[in-house]
């Protein structure tokens, strides 16, 4: 209960139990084996890229050309790629490079699009025209298209990878975050809050953005997929890392010509991809799941 000091009125504020919260979600989560699947695979590839040194084989840079395209055996457990380097080895450190390069991405895209998303759906009138215009623009361009333009102005490596990826998801973010904003802030709990004093920015961001969570987190996991799908088509076009660097967009362009010869040097890198993927849609789908209040009836 929070006193009004100009009325002195007591005014009730919404509270919740977050505790309680978190316990239901695993709960469904729990119950839905694709999406426990999905989180399963995400820290896998999470637990390869934080440790990476400490379960490889071999150095990852290390070239062997004696050994090149070589199947999977003992002491390479993937085969090797066209320069004798462990592919293996390389595709666990391929792991760091994606995760680097998403959650680098996913912050910039969140850290710009939930502000203006705020401000857009909070203040509506100009203010939402001018921000949501701005947004169609970004939009009009085809996202694949703007990422390669991008790249290709800034130069290649980690930070003109991080624009030309978050920039594309800016638009996704306030969109999103502006329709939770514009269904929440006419609720009782922000004219409670208004009565209370509290200033527009404290109840966006103190009140309304809590209870967007739902929405976000769900966009947040796809855009991670995402991210992972356009650094590799990046690198694959030769716009992302420069070589020798484990990506596996990298790896996949690198032993194209050699398909015929060595299939394996591209299917594990190809395979790891498509997992990485599949992990995080399914976590989206379960966390679809878990935010749908029905599922708390049961």
């Amino acid at each position: 209960m929070e006193t009004n000091s100009t009325t002195g009125y007591q005014v009730s504020l919404p509270s919740r139990s977050y505790s309680s919260r978190l316990w239901q979600a695993l709960r469904v989560i729990a119950r839905n084996r694709l999406a426990l699947m999905g989180l399963v695979i995400i820290l896998t590839g999470l637990f390869a890229a934080i440790f990476a040194p400490y379960i490889t084989t071999h150095d990852p840079f290390e070239i062997n050309i004696p050994d090149r395209l070589q199947p999977p055996s003992r002491s390479h457990w993937f085969g090797t790629d066209f320069m004798g380097r462990d592919t293996y080895t390389r595709v666990i450190f391929g792991a760091r490079t994606a995760f680097q390069v998403a959650i680098g991405a996913v912050v910039l895209g969140a850290f710009f699009g939930i502000p203006i998303g705020m401000l857009a759906g909070y203040f509506g009138r100009w203010v939402d025209s001018a921000f949501m215009r701005v947004m169609d623009a970004i939009l009009a361009f085809p996202g694949r298209l703007l990422a390669i333009a991008l790249v290709a102005s800034l130069g290649g490596g980690l930070f003109s990878l991080y624009v030309a990826i978050g920039v594309n998801s800016i638009p996704s973010y306030a969109r999103i975050i502006r329709g939770a904003v514009l269904s929440q802030k006419e609720k009782e709990y922000v004219e409670a809050a208004r009565m209370t004093g509290e200033t527009d920015g404290m109840i966006m961001y103190r009140h309304i953005l809590p209870n967007c969570f739902a929405p976000l987190l769900i966009r947040l996991s796809l855009d991670f997929a995402g991210a992972i799908l356009t650094e590799s088509s990046l690198s694959f076009l030769g716009l992302g890392f420069p070589p020798p660097t484990p990506s596996w967009g990298l790896m996949l362009k690198e032993v194209s010509p050699f398909l015929e010869l060595q299939p394996w040097a591209a299917f594990i890198p190809g395979l790891t991809i498509s997992l990485m993927i599949l992990g995080f849609n399914l976590l989206g789908d379960g966390l679809r799941d878990v935010f749908d209040p029905r599922q708390y009836e049961r």
